[in-house]
């Protein structure tokens, strides 16, 4: 199962950089924008969670998520998916949006399922290469989930 949990994402996400139609080739500017979108989510969400966070999101499973942070982190995501529009013109502003609102919700789910799966487990990180960061899995553990709803919606709209 964990071969499939990395190695299908990461599939789909190589496939997101080839468009279809004339100006076919490598196009970085998704996989970029993709990344400054779940960057700009993490960090929107840690910084307004530290500083307005009161509303548990899951506390069984994640007990410093919030709610504010996660509108935090939302209103990140679709402050870069615009200046992405501005600078990656593979995607409209409003495919952006739709892609930064799906990175932000799948990958919330992502981070949870992750972090329910070490406290089944009883270890606190995944990992030691990056100390204080919950392992190296703890950063790609949004990515990994996201990568199939967004993929999915880039199909359904013809993009990739």
């Amino acid at each position: 199962m964990g071969v499939a949990y990395l190695t299908l994402p990461l599939a789909l996400f190589n496939s997101m950089a080839f468009l279809p139609g004339e100006n076919t080739g490598y196009h970085s500017g998704i996989i970029i924008g993709y990344f400054l979108i779940l960057w700009a989510s993490d960090t929107g969400a840690y910084l307004s969670g530290m500083k307005f966070g009161k509303h548990k999101l899951f506390e069984r499973h994640s007990p410093k998520k919030t709610w504010e942070g996660s509108i935090g982190g939302c209103l990140a995501a679709l402050l870069l998916g615009y200046t992405n529009s501005l600078f990656f013109t593979q995607l409209a502003l409003s495919e952006w949006l739709i892609v930064g609102l799906l990175i932000v919700i799948t990958g919330t789910f992502g981070d949870l399922i992750e972090s329910m799966l070490k406290r089944s487990l009883k270890i606190k990180d995944s990992g030691n290469i990056l100390p204080g960061h919950g392992g190296m899995l703890d950063r790609f553990d949004g990515l990994f989930i996201s990568i199939p709803f967004v993929f999915t919606y880039l199909a359904l709209i013809g993009k990739v």
